[in-house]
C-alpha cells in the first residue's frame, strides 16, 4: 500500500540507523578516557565536531556524484574503520585524525541516509515516519552512550572501539538492499538554503543552542549535589525527547507540524528556566524532563515542516541544513554561555538562556508555500526500487 509505513525498505535502512548511532555514540565518551590529557580529550571533541558541519557541508555534493547508498556505505565505513586505529595506538594525533574522520563519516551517514529515509516514507505519514525513526536512533544512542563507559570499564577501551567497528560495520551488508533511486544525483549538489526553509531551521537553532548550555554545564551547576542528580537529568532530557519525537510525529501528521512549534519553544524555554534553581534535585530533574519534551516536539516537527515545504529534488538540502542547525546550535550555545557564566553564575546563565529561546516564538509563524509550487514528496515504494511522484 502507497500509505504504509512499516515498508521492508524502511526497516531496512533502520540497519544502518542503528549502525551509524552506535557507532557514534558508543566511544563518544570512551575516547576522552583514552586521552586521558584534558587538552588531547577537549581537542578530540572539537575536531569531532567540526568535522561533523564540514562533512555536513559536503555530503549534497557527494551524494549527488554517488547516490544514496554509496554515500552511506562510504559513511558507514569511515565511522567504524578508523576505531580500530583507537586498539593498537592512543597517541594524540592519531586520536585526533581518527575523530576527524570518523566526524566525517557521520556527516555522509546522517545527510545522505536522512535524506533517502526521508523519500521512503509516504507523504501523509511523514512525521510519523520521522518520529518512528528518530526512536531507533534515539533508543540505540540513548543506550550506547552509558554502555560504552560501562564496557570500558569492564573490559578496557579497547574491547570498545573493536564493538564500534564490527557493529558499524556490519550495518554495510544492508546498503545493498536499500531501494535504488537517482533522485539524489537529480538534486543540485549544493545546499541551497530556500526561504521555506530558513525559519523552521532557525526555530531549531535556538533549541539546540540551549541543549548545549544543558549538556555542557549542567553537571557543574548541580556539582555540590548528589551524584545521582546530574545523571537522572541528562537521562530524562534525551529520553522525554525521544518520547515527544513520537507525539510530534502522531499529532503533526493529523493537525500539522507547525502548530506543534510554539508549545515545544514554550516548553524548552521553561524547562531550561527550571534548571536555575539547581540546588533542588526535583526543579533539576523535571526541568530537564520539561526541556526534553519540548525539544522532542521540535525536533519532529522543523524537519517535519522543512521537508513538506521544500523543492522538488532539495531532500539533500534539508538533511544538510537540519542537522547543521544541529551541530552549529550547541557549539554556539555552549560558546556563548561560557563566557556568560563566569560573569553570571549557572542560574542566572539558565534563565537567560531560556529567555534568548523567546524571540523563536515570532519564526513560528512560517508562511505557507504558494499552492503551484511543486514541493518535495517521498517516493512510492515499488517492488523495483523507489518511482518518483510528485504533486503540485
Amino acid at each position: 500500500m502507497a500509505n504504509d509505513l512499516l515498508t521492508r525498505p524502511l526497516m531496512v535502512r533502520s540497519v544502518s540507523i542503528l549502525g551509524a548511532s552506535i557507532g557514534f555514540w558508543l566511544p563518544l565518551s570512551v575516547v576522552p578516557l583514552l586521552a586521558k590529557d584534558g587538552r588531547a580529550a577537549g581537542l578530540a571533541t572539537v575536531a569531532l565536531l567540526l568535522a561533523t558541519v564540514t562533512g555536513e557541508l559536503l555530503t549534497p555534493n557527494l551524494a549527488a556524484r554517488l547516490g544514496y547508498r554509496w554515500s552511506l556505505g562510504l559513511g558507514l565505513t569511515l565511522l567504524g574503520a578508523p576505531a580500530a586505529l583507537l586498539i593498537v595506538n592512543a597517541d594524540p594525533v592519531t586520536i585526533v585524525t581518527v575523530s576527524v574522520v570518523r566526524g566525517i563519516g557521520f556527516a555522509i551517514c546522517v545527510v545522505a541516509g536522512g535524506a533517502l529515509t526521508a523519500e521512503m516514507i509516504p507523504a501523509g505519514r511523514r512525521g510519523e515516519g520521522l518520529a518512528l525513526i528518530g526512536m531507533v536512533s534515539g533508543v540505540s544512542g540513548l543506550v550506547a552512550l552509558p554502555a560504552g563507559v560501562w564496557a570500558a570499564d569492564r573490559w578496557g577501551c579497547p574491547a570498545v572501539f573493536a564493538a564500534t567497528t564490527v557493529l558499524t560495520l556490519a550495518a554495510l551488508a544492508s546498503v545493498p538492499a536499500l531501494p535504488s533511486t537517482t533522485s539524489a544525483r537529480a538534486s543540485a549538489g549544493r545546499i541551497r538554503l530556500h526561504p521555506a526553509l530558513r525559519r523552521p531551521a532557525a526555530v531549531f537553532a535556538f533549541a539546540t543552542a540551549a541543549v548545549g548550555v544543558l549538556v555542557t554545564f549542567l553537571p557543574l551547576a548541580v556539582a555540590g549535589s548528589p551524584a545521582w542528580v546530574a545523571s537522572a537529568a541528562l537521562l530524562a532530557q534525551p529520553s522525554a525527547a525521544t518520547g515527544f519525537r513520537w507525539i510530534a510525529g502522531r499529532l503533526g501528521d493529523r493537525t500539522g507540524a507547525q502548530r506543534l512549534l510554539v508549545p515545544g519553544v514554550a516548553l524548552a524555554a521553561a524547562g531550561m528556566a527550571a534548571l536555575a534553581w539547581t540546588g533542588i534535585p526535583a526543579a533539576v530533574i523535571g526541568g530537564a524532563l520539561v526541556f526534553g519534551a519540548g525539544f522532542g516536539l521540535l525536533q519532529n516537527a522543523t524537519l517535519a515542516l522543512m521537508y513538506d515545504r521544500a523543492p522538488a529534488g532539495a531532500a539533500l538540502s534539508v538533511s544538510a541544513i537540519w542537522n547543521i542547525a544541529y551541530d552549529l546550535g550547541m557549539a554556539a550555545g555552549a560558546l556563548l554561555a561560557g563566557f556568560a557564566i563566569g560573569w553570571l553564575g549557572y542560574p542566572l546563565t539558565f534563565v537567560l538562556t531560556a529567555a534568548a529561546m523567546l524571540p523563536a516564538l515570532v519564526l513560528c509563524t512560517t508562511r505557507r508555500a504558494p499552492a503551484a509550487e511543486k514541493r518535495l514528496v517521498p517516493h512510492r515504494l515499488t517492488d523495483h526500487g523507489l518511482r518518483s511522484k510528485s504533486v503540485s
